[in-house]
């Protein structure tokens, strides 16, 4: 008899596109000049993304449009939090230090501030026009394209 093994990574569609954007705005800020320069309506979702068992929370912006198929997620790759530092207890006085740790949705991208993704199942999406109005807001630094069959944790990039 024969042995059929089914693969799930074979049912992976890379039907959305990701685009990188460094700047230093807060995230509500800049889901402001992205409604604003780009006609969109992206509005924060009610629950965070929490990765790491709770250990860091993304902030998300959708905006679903009826009209063209398409979905639109702004969500951060950065979550600074304060955590206590491990010390030994040969003191007798307890001074709590603590320490700032910095999460990442996609290590692999450090240096990106936000990332939006843009599910559509048709691929009629305009990526050129879509950059260059992004660039065109004075506080961003840079935006470009990623690759999305380049990225190792793609799993990160599933909202719902």
């Amino acid at each position: 008899m024969a042995l059929h093994k089914l693969l799930v990574d074979d049912f992976y569609d890379t039907s959305f596109a990701l685009l990188a954007i460094h700047c230093r705005l807060e995230d509500y800020r800049l889901a402001y000049l992205l409604n604003k320069n780009l006609s969109l309506n992206l509005r924060r979702k009610p629950q965070d993304l929490d990765y790491k068992y709770f250990a860091a929370s993304y902030a998300i912006y959708e905006w679903e449009n009826v009209a063209m198929d398409t979905t639109w997620n702004l969500v951060s790759n950065i979550c600074k939090k304060e955590e206590a530092a491990l010390q030994s207890s040969g003191s007798l006085f307890d001074n709590q230090t603590s320490i700032m740790k910095t999460y990442h949705l996609l290590p692999e991208f450090k240096n990106v501030d936000y990332f939006i993704k843009v599910t559509n199942e048709n691929q009629n999406f305009n990526e050129k026009y879509i950059l260059n109005r992004i660039q065109a807001i004075p506080q961003v630094i840079t935006s470009y394209i990623i690759d999305v069959d380049q990225i190792k944790s793609k799993d990160h990039l599933i909202f719902n």
